[in-house]
């Protein structure tokens, strides 16, 4: 079974929750830009949490399905489609076979994932199926899909009845995608960085303050924003050090960089802050163009917070489970 990219879209690629334990020796992480919504499609068919699925970014592909499979698309509303008819996320979709699966316009959020039950057949690089797409390592022949590529499918790991239906199927529950998706112009909580003392007090003001704009210099590698300058006490001379997803660097023209899933492994610029661990997934729902403001935060509350997002996680795992048990008898 398989699927086949009749146009590739803007960017398309396979990502899993990332290569980790490499970094010291100069391996980057990359994986999903929002690992909240791959894991919630990954669970919504069945899989793994950490399953390699399509990333896309605001325009998305249009796919050939070439077998009757079972899929879930969560994340940006990029609009989806089966056969012309619109199809509602954040749920499980049996699709027909030879069945086109396209994406429209980009009605909110910038990136989608969807997944399969039973996976893409891909060969793990390091431990995972993630697109390193600058390293041309992992996913689909390392790169971002292409018109005519043939992605192969495993079987399905759920036994799911094929009753009859025309084009698509779909279930009456779902998840509400509006707790894992960011606002209009989100907050952005953040620890303070290793090197926020070497920043002017009115620098720091500012930057919990006012607005910053996304720039059109973005990709997965970093968003660029623009706002008030972060000036500096006086000139230093940093030694590189780790920096890692989430990372807040500010290079000499005072423009700050959050460094994202395909951000290197060292830096030299000094870092203002880091984005805490469950606000990651709302940065890269951000447009370029749209604005953020940042807020911060103690680590204490930053570690509440994340433990607080994976509790809300465990619980919507088991009551998916206990749905497509019934879905499946």
């Amino acid at each position: 079974m398989s699927m086949r990219v009749i146009k590739p879209g803007l960017l398309t690629s396979i990502q899993d929750l990332g290569r980790k334990g490499y970094q010291q020796h100069g391996v980057i992480v990359s994986g999903a830009m929002d690992p909240y919504s791959l894991r919630i499609s990954n669970m919504l068919v069945g899989n793994k949490e950490g399953e390699g699925a399509l990333e896309i970014t605001l325009m998305g592909p249009t796919l050939k399905i070439e077998k009757d499979c079972l899929i879930a698309i969560t994340g940006g509303n990029l609009t989806p489609t089966v056969n012309g008819q619109v199809i509602p996320m954040w749920r499980p979709i049996l699709v027909k076979k030879d069945a086109i699966l396209a994406f429209g316009g980009c009605k909110s959020g910038c990136r989608a994932y969807l997944s399969v039950s039973g996976g893409f057949t891909i060969s793990p690089v390091m431990n995972s199926k993630s697109t390193y797409l600058r390293g041309g390592l992992g996913g689909y022949k390392g790169r971002a899909l292409q018109a005519d590529d043939v992605i192969k499918m495993n079987a399905e790991s759920l036994n799911l009845e094929k009753r009859a239906f025309n084009d698509f199927s779909t279930v009456k529950w779902f998840v509400n995608g509006k707790d894992f998706m960011p606002e209009s112009k989100p907050v952005i909580r953040f620890i303070q960085g290793s090197q926020y003392e070497f920043f002017t007090d009115s620098s720091k003001d500012d930057f919990e303050k006012e607005s910053f704009k996304v720039s059109n210099q973005s990709d997965r590698m970093g968003y660029r924003v623009s706002g008030p300058s972060m000036d500096f006490k006086e000139e230093r001379d940093l030694l590189s050090e780790a920096v890692t997803n989430g990372s807040i660097q500010v290079p000499p023209d005072g423009n700050p960089i959050i460094l994202l899933a395909d951000s290197q492994t060292t830096g030299g610029y000094p870092k203002i802050a880091q984005v805490i661990t469950a606000d990651i997934p709302f940065i890269s729902q951000v447009k370029p163009g749209e604005s953020i403001q940042f807020s911060r935060v103690s680590l204490r509350e930053a570690e509440q917070c994340y433990l607080q997002k994976e509790q809300i996680l465990k619980n919507l795992k088991i009551s998916i489970s206990l749905a497509l048990k019934e879905l499946n008898q």
